[in-house]
């Protein structure tokens, strides 16, 4: 058996967008795969898992100083202060937390005579602002001048652009819209607080209500796309040193998607129900356990455990205390498109996907027991 050429370092790979590149880097040819992360994981099939506390300094470099293996970094761990999801955004501490964490994992592996090919890290639409502009211009352009606020963003690539140029490696930075996948525990994935809240509906004899704000075009990306999307620039010529916005092809309206949710959760449409989820469900432990013992689910037991901080986020994606009419936020990915990476996904298909596989693994209870009951 001969050994792969190429060792992949998945950073954050309990994370949604980690945990997909994790799967897919390991099931490539050709390739070894390594997940990174501060609690134990199980990793998939073809891949290794390590554990290490990325803001120790000294763990990390313990652990990669050493190693003259390691040829690609896909960097998609995030440091999130509890309880201060979009509000921490912009918190100074937070932003040095974030890049002292990138500098922990790349310098020890950033010296001479190491392996070091490839480095790829995320940042997203707030690079362009939306987290703060009521509007941006449509669509959003990797060209564009950096926006003028703070952001661990700028930290992180001012880091990776000052080393690099010292250096025979390379870089890209992908710029995904909001993400949808199936990690667990995440901060920033809304699909398993979505069903937290469609199952304490069904429980209750309760249709499935929109719980968000007013409308909003806006853009998706599939997890898995975004893993497609890093093996690619890990050895594309035309990615090195180049930012690429990322999302699925098409655009979507969360009140025009919302019965196909319902529908692959077995569920009526209701009239949409103003709520803020990051309010209500962290409070719904003992009807979540309710849920898991009834349908006998493989769910955590423990709410936040399943649904990290995704309740916050849904209500930031939602528009949740917004008042319409709200601009589109659409950023252009003709850019990756030309470069050479043109898998797209229907967004629609990518919510039957994601809900279908928590049903499937049940962590939660399938569309034909929401029927039957």
């Amino acid at each position: 058996m001969t050994t792969p050429e190429k060792t992949a370092l998945i950073v954050g790979a309990t994370g949604v967008v980690g945990q997909a590149c994790l799967r897919h880097f390991a099931s490539l040819p050709g390739w070894r795969a390594i997940g990174v992360a501060r609690r134990p994981i199980t990793p998939p099939p073809g891949a290794e898992a390590l554990q290490l506390d990325l803001q120790d300094s000294n763990a990390c470099a313990a652990a990669l100083a050493g190693r003259d293996d390691i040829t690609h970094v896909v960097y998609a761990a995030v440091y999130e202060q509890p309880g201060g999801l979009v509000g921490g955004w912009r918190d100074q501490d937070q932003m040095r937390t974030n890049l002292q964490m990138l500098r922990n994992v790349v310098e020890p592996l950033d010296r001479p005579g190491g392996a070091l090919r490839h480095v790829t890290i995320m940042q997203g639409g707030k690079a362009y602002g939306v987290h703060i502009h009521p509007e941006i211009a449509v669509p959003a352009r990797e060209r564009w001048p950096r926006d003028a606020h703070e952001n661990f963003y700028w930290l992180q690539e001012d880091f990776l652009r000052e080393r690099q140029a010292k250096a025979a490696w390379h870089f890209t930075i992908m710029r995904p819209r909001i993400v949808f996948g199936d990690a667990l525990g995440s901060h920033m994935n809304p699909i398993p607080a979505i069903g937290v809240y469609a199952w304490l509906r069904h429980e209750q004899g309760l249709p499935l209500a929109y719980p968000g704000g007013p409308a909003r075009v806006n853009q998706a990306i599939d997890a898995d796309l975004i893993a497609q999307a890093c093996a690619w620039a890990a050895d594309a010529p035309n990615a090195r040193n180049e930012t690429f916005n990322l999302e699925n092809g098409d655009v979507f309206v969360w009140q025009n998607v919302w019965p196909t949710i319902a529908e692959v959760l077995g569920m009526p449409v209701g009239e949409p129900e103003p709520q803020s989820l990051g309010t209500t469900l962290p409070g719904q432990q003992k009807a979540w356990e309710r849920i898991v013992n009834k349908y006998q689910l493989a769910a955590p037991r423990a709410l936040a455990a399943f649904i990290g901080q995704g309740a916050t986020y849904a209500d930031f994606q939602m528009n949740h205390g917004k008042t319409g009419p709200l601009p589109p936020v659409i950023m252009s990915s003709v850019k990756i498109r030309q470069a050479g990476f043109a898998a797209c996904m229907d967004t629609e298909d990518m919510f039957r996907k994601w809900f279908g596989q928590l049903q499937q693994r049940r962590l939660l209870p399938s569309a034909d027991e929401a029927r039957a009951r």
